[in-house]
Formats: C-alpha cells, sequence, structure tokens
C-alpha cells in the first residue's frame, strides 16, 4: 500500500516545477519581441546597436546543431540492425523531398500570377542592388562544388566548420561503422548516448538566453528597416503568409492526415514552442536541436529523425520555394515586364535544382532569387533590391513553413517505412505523454532501434516513477 503511494508525491509535486519553468521563459519571449518592436521604431539608432545581440543567440544554437545531429544519427543507425532500413528511409525522403519542392514551387507561381502584388510599382530607385546578390548565390560554386562540399576536410571539422551536410556525413559513416563492429561497438554507442545528454544540457541553459537574442533580433530589424516599408509591400508579404498557409494546413495537413492519421493542427500544438523560437529568431535553425528531440519523443524511431530532419533542412525548403517564384514574379510584374508563361517555367526548373544548391549560403533566400533572375531574365535584376528592405520579414514565413514541411515530412516517411509508433503519436498529441522540458531527452524510446512494442510502456512506467 505505501509501495504505491510513495511514488504518487513526487509525480505530482516535479512534473509541474519543471513546466512552470519554461512556461515563463517562453512568456518572456514574446515580452522581448513586443519590446524589440517598440525600441526599433521609437529609437531607431538603438535598435540597430542591439542587432548583435540576436546574432550571438542565433549563433550558440547553431554550434549545437553538428553535435546534436551527430549524436542522434549514430545512435539512431548504431542500434539498427539493417542497414538497409536507412537507405530505405534515405531514398523516400530524397524523392518526397523533390516531389514536395515543385509542388510549392508551381504554388508560388499560380498564388503570383492571380495576386499581380507588384503592378504599378517603380523599382527603378532600387537599381544595382540585385548583382550583389547575384554574385553571392554564384559564390556558393554549381552542382560539382556543392557535392564536393559535403565531405569535410576531416571527421573532427565535421563538427567544427558549421555545415549541416558535413556533418550529416560523417554521422552516417561512424554509425553504419558502429553497427558493423556489433556487440564491440556496445561501448562507443553509451559513450555517444553521454555526450548526447550533455549536448541537450548544454542547449537547455542557452535557451533560457533567447528573451535576450528575441529582443535584440526585433529590434535591429525594425530600426533598420522602419514600419514604413513594411507596409509599402503589404500585399505581398499578406499574399505570402497566407499561401503558406493554405501550403501547411491545407496541402501538407490533408496529406498528413490521409497517410498517416495525424492532425496538422494537434501536430503544430505540439511543435508551438518551436514556433515561438522561430519567429523570434527568423531562423528555423534554432529549433532544429528541438524538433529533432520532439520527433523522436513523438514515437519516429531515432533512425528516420535523423536521416529525415537534418537532410529535409538542405533539401527540404518548401517555404522558400513558395518565396522564390511568388518574389520572381512580384519583381517582374513591378518593373513592367512580367514573365512569360515559357519563362516561368523555365525559372521552376531552374529554382528546383537552386533552392537545394544554396541551402548553406548567407541569404539563401535572396541569393538564389537574383541567381534565377540573373539566369533567365537579367534586366529584372535590380528589381531585388526591394525586396531586401522587407526580405526578414518574409524570413518568418519562410522559416516557418520549412519547419512544418520537416516536421510533416518526418511523420509521413515513419509511416511509409514502418518506423512510426502510431498509438504513442496519438498519447503525446493529446498530451498524455508531456515532452520533458529540462532535458529534452526520452532516453527510453527508441532505445531498442527498431522494436516498436518497447517503448510504450517503458514510457507509461517512466511516467508514473519521473
Amino acid at each position: 500500500m505505501s509501495d504505491t503511494t510513495q511514488p504518487a508525491v513526487p509525480e505530482t509535486a516535479g512534473p509541474p516545477a519543471r513546466r512552470d519553468r519554461t512556461h515563463w521563459l517562453y512568456i518572456a519571449v514574446v515580452v522581448a519581441v513586443v519590446g524589440g518592436i517598440l525600441v526599433g521604431w521609437l529609437a531607431p539608432g538603438t535598435g540597430k546597436a542591439l542587432g548583435p545581440l540576436g546574432t550571438m543567440f542565433v549563433n550558440l544554437i547553431k554550434m549545437m546543431i553538428a553535435p546534436v545531429i551527430f549524436c542522434t544519427i549514430v545512435l539512431g543507425i548504431g542500434s539498427v540492425r539493417k542497414a538497409a532500413t536507412v537507405g530505405k528511409v534515405g531514398g523516400l525522403a530524397i524523392g518526397y523531398f523533390l516531389a514536395m519542392s515543385t509542388v510549392a514551387l508551381g504554388i508560388g507561381l499560380v498564388v503570383g500570377n492571380l495576386l499581380d502584388p507588384g503592378s504599378g510599382m517603380n523599382l527603378g530607385q532600387d537599381s544595382g542592388a540585385g548583382a550583389q546578390y547575384a554574385d553571392q548565390a554564384h559564390a556558393g560554386g554549381g552542382t560539382v562544388e556543392f557535392i564536393q562540399g559535403i565531405i569535410p576536410t576531416s571527421l573532427l571539422s565535421a563538427l567544427t566548420e558549421g555545415s549541416v551536410l558535413q556533418a550529416l556525413f560523417v554521422a552516417l559513416l561512424v554509425g553504419f561503422a558502429v553497427q558493423g563492429m556489433g556487440s564491440a561497438g556496445e561501448p562507443v554507442l553509451r559513450a555517444i548516448g553521454v555526450l548526447q545528454k550533455l549536448v541537450f544540457r548544454i542547449l537547455s541553459m542557452i535557451l533560457w538566453l533567447a528573451p535576450i537574442g528575441a529582443f535584440g533580433a526585433i529590434a535591429n530589424v525594425v530600426g533598420r528597416t522602419g514600419l514604413d516599408a513594411v507596409l509599402q509591400l503589404a500585399t505581398l508579404m499578406i499574399a505570402f503568409y497566407l499561401t503558406c498557409l493554405v501550403f501547411v494546413f491545407g496541402i501538407l495537413g490533408t496529406l498528413m492526415w490521409s497517410v498517416s492519421r495525424v492532425n496538422i493542427f494537434k501536430l503544430c500544438r505540439y511543435l508551438a514552442r518551436e514556433y515561438l523560437l522561430i519567429v523570434a529568431t527568423s531562423s528555423s535553425e534554432s529549433a532544429l536541436p528541438r524538433l529533432i528531440a520532439k520527433l523522436d519523443h513523438l514515437g519516429v524511431e531515432r533512425t528516420t529523425v535523423g536521416v529525415v530532419v537534418p537532410t529535409g533542412y538542405s533539401f527540404n525548403l518548401d517555404g522558400t520555394a513558395i518565396y522564390l517564384t511568388m518574389a520572381s514574379i512580384f519583381i517582374a510584374d513591378a518593373m513592367g515586364q512580367p514573365l512569360t508563361l515559357g519563362e516561368q517555367l523555365g525559372l521552376l526548373v531552374f529554382m528546383i535544382v537552386a533552392s537545394k544548391g544554396a541551402a548553406g549560403v548567407t541569404g539563401a533566400g535572396l541569393a538564389t532569387l537574383a541567381g534565377g533572375l540573373q539566369s533567365h531574365r537579367p534586366d529584372l535584376l535590380d528589381g531585388v533590391g526591394l525586396i531586401v528592405g522587407i526580405d526578414r520579414f518574409m524570413s518568418e514565413a519562410r522559416a516557418l513553413t520549412n519547419f512544418s514541411g520537416n516536421a510533416v515530412a518526418t511523420v509521413l516517411i515513419g509511416t511509409w517505412t514502418g518506423t512510426i509508433d502510431k498509438a504513442r503519436v496519438t498519447e503525446v498529441l493529446d498530451r498524455r505523454i508531456p515532452f520533458d522540458e529540462q532535458t529534452m531527452l526520452d532516453d527510453e524510446h527508441g532505445a531498442a532501434g527498431s522494436d516498436s512494442a518497447a517503448p510504450e510502456p517503458t514510457a507509461d512506467k517512466k511516467l508514473v516513477t519521473a
């Protein structure tokens, strides 16, 4: 009798305390965003000076991405006995990414043609700005250079140079090597498991600086751009935001419900804090480590999460795809030189490839846009200058859509490959198995690799005893 009542005390006392702490943290982020807008509006000079605060916070998050990817993939692959599972997941992921990026680009073309948001505008005052971004796009090299860039200088440099694809490549090599070692590789997996706990603990500490980073980033944007510049292009921005909403909740939501029977609204509610972090930083990369942890907790096997999410951050940029085509049509209409249907289709094909190769280029959206216009309609290149003024605001929707697309892709591919625990997904989305905000780790789930029956009772036991 006493044995059953004693665990109940820590059960009710522990989790609420942790939940309250993170709850106040994200309220502080909202307050910081509002404060940043006011400072940037009322004191533009001060707002500009606060920009480094946002930059430093994003850099802190980015420095954790490679270790998170490395630990997740090595632990995932190392615990799977059949290497063919990883190959199947990777093949399906690439095929899905190409198909969905094409759909997103097509939607951007259709909406851009229907709304004509750039008609009647004059962009002559911003001449010359586009060439800078076109040069930036070409600085990333062609397809061959992009593939060569995946191979790092050394095993350790992949974890220190900040390249997501290099970290993914090295993690795959190490994961398969540990897998091939059999039982001799178990000490390596245990060591990396301890390293993963350390990495997530450091990340949870960094996230407490989110309000400071959000305040500096938002104040800088409003201070540089001003509210008038935003109002001038309100039509394009609203159209872009609405298109992204329709894409996420209409297309992705319908597809996920049809294939996986997962409700897109519940998934977005589950990822609400990650969305807030993205809005605060205008970068979907800031939420990448948390997305990996949350999808693992959701019930998708670590192998699938470790392959699909990092790959999707370079190859599944749905929001960027919509932005590229809508912005191209906007610029052409605004300059009074609309694109013909043939030119639009040619641009579509170019963007399908370019949106992948420019994933690692700073300012990838603007760089790819300028590169596409230069290759198809050089006379429109100067029109990119006006987009520069609101690109940071549009990057909010791009980042949110890219993030949503990768979360949905992981659930879909997990369903197609049978690497998702559907019963656990329901429990988690219905808030019966809460995510541990303190550690962002679920030691039991996925530890067995391909064993699908093990996580459920272990997770239930964890809830009772934690």
